[in-house]
């Protein structure tokens, strides 16, 4: 199979879609059940720290610029540790793309279409991920450039349709909480906005057209990414206060559905949804691909798409069994996923960079 590539522009795009994933539907209820008020502070320092996180993956990714991870797991570790380790972070993505599948499922039935089974979801959102997948990174990256626009559009009109409704006495007072709390939190934030870019390896630097700049496009893309998500958090405490959006299952969704400009522009929170529809389609493409993609690697197969159709469906069964109800996902998120991701976003990095300086292998 040919090598597909994508431009600068289209990593940075897919970074800001990628890093505000999930986290815009799941982050303003987690970290204002934690920091109540301070909620944005928590949400700015972890976009702060995941700086540090990004600084690290580039530099894993210029270690071997001309592999994916996978690859360099094998290059680095050796055939048998590196096989092993990289089997590891497949199936980490493999499973993490079910829990998102679960996530949106869940999303469209308490919230959009109660009647409708959860399977019903996860089956069409999984039907558009393999399509994608098969056609390659080039198509899905376009695809990603045409979702932009749209995206900032409903953004933009979100906040200032929501802005009448802000109330300032909601976030007051300011550094109200305990050291403790807000170091988790900041960590919480930083678990499901930068740790999951650990992914963008499979792709970074090695399928980007242009090396030298792709590094900047990455760091561009957090910055968008963190902007959204601090803006969204911020109207989410603003506008519901943080004891109401602390208790609610998707606060930024809550607030959609209070838009109302002058008793005509009503109940658009659906088109609103687009806005997480969007997100969880990229990070839950960029999960599977990187799955497919490592497997293929793994075993030698030249052309991945072969096991794209058996993957997906196996995706569908897991993210039917991953989680029992929406309580046990929240615990999981909030108590499990921190060290677990650590572990691949951080320790294993970090390995790669100690061992190939050992091995003298340097950066690029």
């Amino acid at each position: 199979m040919n090598k597909q590539m994508i431009s600068v522009r289209q990593l940075t795009i897919i970074v800001m879609f990628f890093s505000i994933g999930t986290a815009i539907l799941i982050l303003p209820a987690s970290i204002s059940q934690q920091v109540k008020q301070d909620a944005w502070i928590a949400t700015f320092l972890g976009i702060l720290l995941s700086f540090l996180v990004v600084k690290l993956f580039i530099l894993v990714g210029n270690i071997t610029p001309n592999f994916t991870l996978v690859e360099s797991y094998e290059n680095i570790l050796g055939k048998y540790v590196g096989k092993l380790i990289s089997l590891a972070f497949v199936l980490f993505t493999f499973f993490a793309a079910g829990e998102l599948l679960y996530y949106l499922g869940d999303f469209m039935k308490s919230s959009v279409m109660p009647e409708t089974p959860l399977a019903a979801f996860g089956i069409m959102f999984m039907i558009v991920i393999c399509y994608g997948v098969y056609l390659g990174i080039e198509t899905f990256a376009r695809s990603a450039e045409i979702l932009f626009p749209i995206f900032v559009l409903i953004f933009l009109l979100f906040v200032i349709f929501i802005s009448p409704q802000i109330d300032i006495n909601n976030i007051q007072p300011i550094l109200e909480t305990r050291t403790k709390p807000l170091i988790h939190s900041i960590l919480l934030f930083t678990s499901t906005f930068s740790f999951p870019l650990i992914v963008m390896l499979m792709v970074f630097p090695a399928s980007v057209n242009v090396h030298k700049s792709s590094s900047k496009g990455i760091y561009i893309g957090i910055i968008a990414g963190g902007i959204v998500l601090i803006s969204v958090i911020t109207l989410a405490i603003l506008v519901l206060g943080a004891s109401n959006a602390s208790q609610m299952s998707y606060p930024s969704y809550a607030m959609a559905q209070r838009i109302s400009i002058g008793n005509i522009l009503e109940r658009i929170e659906i088109i609103m949804a687009f806005l997480w529809i969007t997100t969880i389609y990229i990070r839950t493409f960029m999960y599977f691909y990187a799955s497919v993609l490592g497997l293929s690697q793994i075993l030698k197969i030249k052309d991945y798409r072969p096991l794209v159709l058996p993957m997906g469906m196996i995706l569908i069964a897991i993210s039917l069994i991953i989680h029992p109800n929406i309580i046990h996902s929240n615990k999981f998120s909030e108590e499990i996923w921190l060290p677990y991701s650590f572990v691949f976003a951080i320790l294993l990095p970090l390995l790669l960079v100690v061992v190939a300086k050992f091995r003298k292998i340097k950066s690029e």
